[in-house]
């Protein structure tokens, strides 16, 4: 295997990687985000619209899509909580909601981003590919907060026993909510990040890359409880890498297409199933 193999499978895998970290946050609640699709496509079209190829908007439009994406992610932890509509309904209608926008306003639309911001795909910070560079800064900030705050071990006491948690005194509708922001934060960052890679952004990125269905394929593969209260970033990022493998490995053998989702879907399937058997075996 070359490093020129292992180099690509990396940085083709950095924009699901960024997602996936957000959407683990969420199933370690025992919640879900189908809507992170449609905010990566919401967050690279904004990301062309206001920066137009002017390296002057930049410092203007980050801040903004990034809080944009906290905001939405706050609309679906508010739903799930405040009306109890489950996770998969809630989220998924904002999403569709945000889908809707885009194809009715933003359609024909062609924007793009300068040159100088594409450097956040493409550039090499010491010597280490950019996109890389910033998966890993990512996963480290994640792991520390899921692991080294307070914020982190009460998102592993709701998911793990959330009645518990409440009679210990923590506000789980609070811990549900923030961890729905964090996942729309990724999931705006994951967007900035594709749009940099292509130039330009366009209404479907984001649900064409089908991100949603395959962030949670990676928490899962990676060992994250879709019941929640177990897993972490770093299997996550396992997750992220054995879905990458499979993608490029396919890609060189010119396994065709349908084929090869069909394939994914199978090991997917598989490794989720072998990880749920030797989890009951070690509690038997």
């Amino acid at each position: 295997m070359s490093w020129a193999f292992l180099s690509n499978m990396l940085e083709r895998s950095v924009t699901l990687g960024i997602v996936a970290i957000g959407q683990t946050f969420v199933v370690l609640v025992a919640s879900i985000d189908l809507s992170v699709a449609y905010v990566i496509s919401l967050a690279a079209v904004l990301a062309s619209f206001i920066m137009q190829g002017d390296p002057i908007m930049i410092a203007a439009a980050i801040p903004f899509i990034l809080l944009l994406g906290m905001a939405i992610g706050l609309v679906n932890g508010l739903l799930v909580t405040r009306l109890d509509v489950n996770p998969l309904i809630a989220t998924l209608g904002v999403g569709l909601i945000i889908q809707g926008i885009l194809s009715t306003s933003f359609q024909n639309f062609a924007g793009s981003v300068p040159i100088e911001y594409q450097q956040l795909a493409y550039g090499r910070p010491f010597g280490i590919p950019a996109p890389v560079f910033l998966l890993l800064i990512l996963v480290a900030v994640a792991s520390y907060a899921l692991h080294r705050t307070r914020f982190g071990a009460h998102i592993y006491a709701v998911g793990g026993n959330r009645q518990a948690a409440r009679l210990a005194g923590i506000r789980t509708a609070n811990i549900i909510i923030g961890a729905h922001v964090v996942t729309g934060l990724m999931a705006a960052a994951a967007g900035l990040f594709l749009v940099g890679r292509l130039g330009s952004g366009a209404p479907w990125v984001g649900s064409d890359g089908i991100y949603d269905l395959e962030s949670i394929a990676a928490a899962v593969v990676g060992g994250t409880l879709l019941a929640g209260g177990k897993g972490g970033i770093l299997g996550t990022l396992a997750g992220v890498l054995i879905l990458g493998f499979i993608d490029s490995l396919f890609n060189q053998l010119g396994v065709d297409p349908y084929l090869k989702q069909v394939l994914r879907g199978a090991i997917i399937i598989v490794a989720v199933a072998a990880y749920s058997i030797r989890s009951r075996e070690e509690v038997a």
